[in-house]
């Protein structure tokens, strides 16, 4: 009996094609308006607090507005720039701005990844160590700064000359450390307080090192200063670069060591303390908000050059 060879019709649904529906533009848009939505109240926020001050600076930046001559409030142009950039005490404070910012984010850089190299190895209590040298950096800055000025560089009661007097003897010289050394003490305060910043980023790029890589390396006979120099600083250059570029933004902009510790004296007064001064004391608002929009605009420029490497570090993580 010969076999059955017929094939059995195929079902409707199988023999005709799947057909999506594909959404019209209009629901959409409908659908991102609704997922984004939930955010605009967020962002109205953001926009009336932060855009609508510097709006307003940048409106008194063009104006001629001192408190001690309100008569001869106007229009001013461009002067109030062209003080900022000609007059004598603008430009001390921009030198002590580059010089602090330079040392600062120099010094920290170094010494966060001398112990971010000594905190990638693996010892006892490792997890504390971390969590210690973590702490300046979680402390408020005018407290840090008050810390500084009092508990330390005092000249009768300060650490540094109790120290000075315990391994001298009394008759141990007492200097006054912030008159003697004026920005260097405000440069080692904010060091202090920034190099954790330093280390923690320069840690976690040392933590994602290829491994296998290193010891490859170590196994061909490479010493530990040529993986340094040759496999190590090249995979952290990037992460360098952040920090660096984090960490002069946030200094360019430090008002409370340099208020809290020198009071803008001694030759110390950077760009926020000038602004600072030239607002409360002299009344020039015109001038304060000149000089305020240029502190903004070199502070945009330092952040588009971190977000640009942040972007370039991010895909080569992602790769």
């Amino acid at each position: 009996m010969a076999a059955d060879t017929s094939v059995s019709p195929e079902p409707a649904a199988a023999r005709e094609p799947a057909t999506r529906h594909t959404p019209s533009p209009a629901l959409r848009k409908a659908g991102d308006w609704s997922r984004r939505a939930p955010l605009l109240p967020a962002l109205i926020f953001v926009i009336l607090m932060t855009q609508l001050p510097f709006l307003a600076t940048l409106v008194i930046s063009f104006m001629n507005w001192n408190a001690y001559y309100p008569d001869e409030r106007g229009f001013a142009g461009f002067d109030n720039f062209v003080r900022v950039f000609t007059d004598t005490n603008t430009r001390n404070a921009v030198w002590v701005t580059i010089l602090l910012t330079v040392s600062v984010v120099f010094v920290s850089l170094v010494l966060g990844l001398l112990i971010a190299l000594l905190l990638d190895r693996k010892f006892r209590g490792q997890g504390i160590v971390r969590t210690l040298m973590i702490t300046p950096f979680l402390i408020v800055p005018v407290a840090a700064a008050l810390l500084w000025k009092h508990a330390l560089y005092n000249p009768e009661y300060g650490l540094f000359n109790g120290l000075l007097r315990a391994v001298f003897g009394e008759n141990a010289p007492q200097p006054d450390w912030i008159t003697n050394n004026p920005l260097i003490a405000i440069i080692a305060a904010l060091v202090w307080q920034w190099t954790p910043f330093m280390m923690l980023i320069l840690l976690a790029g040392l933590q994602s090192r290829p491994l296998d890589v290193v010891e490859a390396a170590r196994i061909d006979g490479a010493s530990s200063w040529q993986i340094f120099t040759n496999m190590t600083l090249p995979h952290l250059r990037q992460y360098i670069e952040l920090s660096a570029l984090l960490g002069a933004i946030y200094v360019v902009q430090n008002f409370d060591a340099v208020f809290t510790i020198t009071s803008g004296g001694l030759g110390t007064a950077n760009l926020p303390y000038f602004i600072y001064q030239t607002f409360y004391t002299a009344q020039d608002y015109g001038r304060a908000s000149a000089a305020g929009v240029v502190v903004v605009i070199g502070t945009i420029i330092i952040a588009t050059l971190a977000l640009r490497s942040a972007f370039s570090l991010f895909k080569e993580e992602g790769r």
